[in-house]
C-alpha cells in the first residue's frame, strides 16, 4: 500500500515538476510513510509514498523496466503475483527485483493495457510509457483504492488522494453541489463525479488512456449475473458450499502474502469471523487480532469477538470506544474521507486502524464485502418483505414481518401493523423501478435534504439523483432477479463509493495500514454472483450458504446470532456529553450562513433537537451528521491554512 501522484503535459513540459511533485507526495505521506521517489520527464511525472509490505529491500518506487521507458507508480497489492511472475519467467522475462510491482511492468509489455485483466488484487497504479507518449491509469475491479484526477491548463493531474491535487498552484477545492446531493440521497457520489467540482475518480474496474491528445476511459470488468429467468443450477447445497469454501481459502491464502506480519479484524460477526478462522490455519504462528467495541450497549459485540479470540486463541488487542472518542477525532475523519459522510461509522474504524498500526502491523485481513457478495443485509429481506406485502396490500399480517428484520430496532416493536406497512412503504412502490429495493432507504435519506439553503435548491433546479443513477445502469439490469438487481445497486454504489472509499481504505492508510479483503476476490465475487437465490437468502435467513460454508471453522454462536450491522453513535456522539467548541461554532448560524449550503434557522433547531432528545431519528440523525462533515469539510478544504495543516498531519 502506498500513496501515488503524477501528471502528464501532453502539449509540452511542466515548470517546476519535481518541485509540484514533491508538493503532491507530501500530502498523502501518511499512505506511505517509509519511502518516497519522483521521477520527472520532459512530458511527465510520477511520485510515490511507500508502504513497504513486499520486496522490502528491491521494491522502491517509482519503478522502470529494464530499457528504462516504461515507468509506474503502483498503490496497492497483486496478489497472484507469485504465479504470475512465474508465467512471465516461463515466457523468457528476467526480474530485477523481488516485488509485485515489476510484474505489472513486465505484464504490460506483454499485453500493454490489457495487463490488468491478468491481476488478481486491490490496486490503483499510472504506468507513463515513454516511447508511446502514453500515460495509463487503473483501478481494481472492486475499487479497493482509490484514485482522482483533474485537469489544469492542459495537463493531467492524478493522485490517490483528492488533497495531493489541491496542492497544485492554482487547483482550488469548490464544492459540487450534484455531488452533495447525490451523498445526501444515495450516501456517495455517483463516481467519475466527486464532492470536489471538477475533480474526477477513475471508476472500480476502469483504466484510463492518455495518449497524445487522445483521452479515453473504458472499463475491462463488469460484475454480470444470470438472468431471471435462466435455467436452475443442478448443483447441490454441499457442493456449492464445499467450492465456496475452497475460494474463500484461497482468496485469504494469497492475501497473508507479504514480507511483514500480517494479522486480522474482529468484529464479532460472520464475515470477520470467517476470514480468521481460515487465518488463524494458514498464519505459522498464533493469529494477531484486533477489535473495537463500544460504550454504549446497543452497538457494543465484545462479547462475540471474545467467543472468537477463545475459539481460536488468538493473540488479541482491543479497545472501547466512547461518544467523546468519536467527537474528539471527527475533523480528522473527515480530513482523511475527503467528503462528507451521513453516519460517524467511519470515527471507530480510525480509531482500530491506529490501534493495530501502534503495535507495529502494516496489514490486516477484514470481512467487508460478504453481505454485499451473499446478500447480508436487512435491505435485501426487506425488499423481499415490501414485494411480499405488495401482492396483498390490505394484509394485517404480512407488514409484521418487519419487525423480524430489525431486532436491535426496539421501537418497532410497539408499533402497529399499518404504521410498519407505511414506515417500509410496503406497497407504496411500483415493483417494476430499477430501484424498488434502495427507495426507502433513498426516500428516507433524501429527508435530510430539507435542510438545504434556499440558494443550493434553487442551483438544483430540481435535479434527481436517483434518476442519475438509473441511466447508469447496465444494459442487462432488467434482465436480473430482483435480489441480484439490489445486490449490484450495493456493490457498484455502496460499496466502493461508502464503504471501501470512507470506512476501509481511508481510515486505514491514515495510519499507514493495508486492509485486505478476501470476499472481494474478482473469483469469489463471480462464483457468488451464480450461486442460486434460494441459497443466499433463504427465506429471510440470509447468507446461508456461507453459513453453511464456515460451519465447521466458525462456532454455532457466531453462525446463529442475529444479523447486527455495524453501526456507531451518530448526533449523540457530539451532544451526549457537552457538545465541543468545534461542533458549536461548524453549526452556529454565522459558520452555516458563510457556507451557503444550508438553512441555518433549519439547523438550529435540528442542533437544540438532538442535544435534548434521545434517541434521535433516522432522518435527523443523519441531517446532523451530514451537516455537520460538510461544514468540516468546507473549512479543511476550501480555507488554504488549513489546507496545509492537514497535508502536514
Amino acid at each position: 500500500m502506498c500513496g501515488i501522484a503524477g501528471y502528464f503535459a501532453s502539449k509540452g513540459s511542466l515548470q517546476d515538476g519535481q518541485s509540484v511533485l514533491s508538493s503532491m507526495i507530501g500530502a498523502i505521506a501518511h499512505r506511505g510513510p517509509d519511502e518516497n521517489g519522483i521521477y520527472v520527464d520532459q512530458n511527465a511525472g510520477l511520485g510515490h509514498m511507500r508502504l513497504s509490505i513486499v520486496g522490502l529491500e528491491d521494491g522502491q518506487q517509482p519503478m522502470k523496466n529494464a530499457r528504462g521507458d516504461v515507468v509506474i507508480s503502483y498503490n496497492g497489492e497483486v496478489f497472484n503475483y507469485v504465479e504470475l511472475r512465474d508465467d512471465l519467467i516461463a515466457q523468457g522475462h528476467v526480474f530485477q527485483t523481488s516485488s509485485d510491482t515489476e510484474v505489472i511492468l513486465h505484464l504490460y509489455d506483454e499485453l500493454g493495457p490489457d495487463c490488468v485483466k491478468k491481476l488478481n488484487g486491490d490496486f490503483a497504479f499510472a504506468i507513463w510509457d515513454q516511447r508511446r507518449r502514453r500515460m495509463m491509469l487503473a483501478r481494481d475491479r472492486m475499487g479497493v483504492r482509490p484514485l482522482f484526477y483533474t485537469w489544469h491548463k492542459g495537463t493531467m493531474f492524478f493522485a490517490s488522494e483528492a488533497k495531493s491535487l489541491l496542492t497544485v498552484p492554482g487547483i482550488e477545492a469548490e464544492v459540487d453541489i450534484y455531488a452533495l446531493d447525490q451523498i445526501f440521497t444515495l450516501w456517495a457520489p455517483i463516481a467519475p463525479r466527486t464532492i470536489f467540482r471538477n475533480i474526477f475518480e477513475l471508476q472500480p474496474a476502469h483504466f484510463l488512456l492518455l495518449e497524445g491528445e487522445t483521452f479515453k476511459t473504458a472499463p475491462y470488468w463488469q460484475l454480470q449475473y444470470p438472468d431471471r429467468n435462466g435455467a436452475a443450477s443442478p448443483r447441490s447445497e454441499d457442493h456449492v458450499a464445499e467450492e465456496l469454501l475452497h475460494l474463500l481459502t484461497d482468496a485469504t491464502r494469497i492475501r497473508l502474502r507479504a514480507d511483514v506480519p500480517v494479522g486480522s479484524y474482529l468484529s464479532g460477526g460472520l464475515d470477520s469471523s470467517a476470514v480468521s478462522a481460515i487465518a488463524a490455519k494458514i498464519v505459522p504462528d498464533r493469529l494477531r487480532t484486533f477489535s473495537i467495541g463500544f460504550e454504549s450497549a446497543e452497538h457494543d459485540e465484545t462479547a462475540f469477538q471474545m467467543q472468537m479470540v477463545e475459539a481460536l486463541g488468538t493473540d488479541h488487542s482491543a479497545l472501547t470506544c466512547s461518544t467523546n472518542d468519536i467527537a474528539n477525532i471527527f475533523p480528522s475523519v473527515i480530513a482523511h474521507t475527503e467528503r462528507p459522510v451521513l453516519r460517524t461509522a467511519p470515527a471507530p474504524l480510525y480509531l482500530l486502524s491506529r490501534l493495530a498500526s501502534s503495535e507495529g502491523y502494516k496489514v490486516v485481513l477484514t470481512g467487508e464485502g460478504a453481505d454485499e457478495v451473499f446478500a447480508g443485509y436487512d435491505l435485501f429481506r426487506e425488499a423481499k418483505v415490501r414485494r411480499f406485502c405488495a401482492a396483498q396490500p390490505t394484509s394485517r399480517i404480512r407488514p409484521q414481518l418487519f419487525r423480524k428484520l430489525y431486532p436491535y430496532l426496539s421501537g418497532l416493536k410497539q408499533q402497529s401493523p399499518e404504521y410498519l406497512s407505511a414506515f417500509f412503504g410496503a406497497g407504496a412502490d411500483d415493483i417494476r423501478d430499477p430501484l424498488y429495493s434502495h427507495r426507502p432507504r433513498f426516500r428516507g435519506t433524501a429527508a435530510t435534504k430539507m435542510f438545504f439553503s434556499q440558494d443550493l435548491q434553487t442551483a438544483l433546479n430540481g435535479y434527481d439523483a436517483t434518476a442519475d443513477l438509473v441511466s447508469g445502469l447496465p444494459k442487462d439490469f432488467t434482465r436480473w432477479h430482483p435480489l441480484h438487481q439490489a445486490q449490484y445497486l450495493e456493490t457498484s454504489l455502496l460499496l466502493p463509493g461508502y464503504i471501501l472509499n470512507c470506512q476501509s481504505d481511508r481510515m486505514a492508510m491514515a495510519h499507514g495500514l493495508e486492509g485486505r479483503f478476501p470476499f472481494l476476490d474478482h473469483r469469489l465475487v463471480e462464483f457468488a454472483s451464480r450461486i442460486p437465490l434460494g441459497m443466499k437468502l433463504k427465506g429471510l435467513a440470509e447468507k446461508h450458504i456461507l453459513k453453511r460454508a464456515v460451519r465447521d471453522l466458525v462456532p454455532q454462536t457466531i453462525t446463529a446470532r442475529l444479523k447486527q450491522p455495524y453501526r456507531a453513535p451518530d448526533s449523540r456522539s457530539f451532544t451526549a456529553g457537552g457538545m465541543p467548541d468545534y461542533v458549536r461554532d461548524s453549526m452556529s448560524a454565522a459558520a452555516i450562513s458563510d457556507t451557503g449550503l444550508f438553512n441555518p434557522v433549519a439547523v438550529e433547531k435540528l442542533v437544540g433537537k438532538c442535544a435534548r432528545d434521545n434517541p434521535v431519528g433516522y432522518r435527523d440523525n443523519s441531517a446532523f451528521v451530514g451537516i455537520l462533515s460538510t461544514q468540516l469539510w468546507h473549512q479543511i478544504f476550501t480555507t488554504q491554512i488549513q489546507r496545509h495543516a492537514v497535508a502536514a498531519e
